[in-house]
């Protein structure tokens, strides 16, 4: 669908996109959610951000993934002069406290640990869903 905004999913791990894919389309809001596997795959997408394509409403972002993890991305991301205001959401496994303060440091808008079970995805993802794409609001 042309101009509209997406939520941006970042993770390797294909468990864990399923599980979420299918935890965001549960949501009333039922926004349109695109996945890249690696951070090589949303750095591959910034020229056609730059070009002009539909920058995502929100982005969430795993940090440990193959070729270019989620600090780099997000480094690049928020060093951007027009992408950084892009809100992205670490959603991780980690919980290491270094990991949190790299994330923030970096300049994460929030910082979420991926929940387990499928009742509890639902709940994360739709709360994340309601507030980053309803409630909150972004630069156009």
């Amino acid at each position: 669908m042309p101009g509209v905004r997406p939520i941006l999913l970042v993770d390797d791990s294909e468990v864990d996109v399923e599980l979420t894919v299918l935890a965001l389309q549960q949501t009333k809001i039922d926004s349109l959610v695109e996945v890249a596997r690696d951070g090589e795959e949303v750095l591959a997408r910034i020229p056609g951000w730059e070009a002009g394509e539909p920058t995502p409403l929100v982005i969430l972002l795993d940090i440990n993934m193959p070729r270019v993890d989620g600090l780099q991305v997000l480094r690049r991301l928020k060093g951007h002069p027009t992408l950084r205001v892009i809100p992205v959401v670490m959603l991780t496994s980690s919980s290491f406290s270094s990991d949190v303060s790299a994330a923030y440091l970096a300049g994460a808008n929030s910082y979420v640990v991926k929940p387990v079970g499928f009742d509890q995805i639902e709940q994360v993802s739709a709360q994340i869903e309601s507030y980053w794409t309803v409630l909150n609001r972004c630069p156009t």
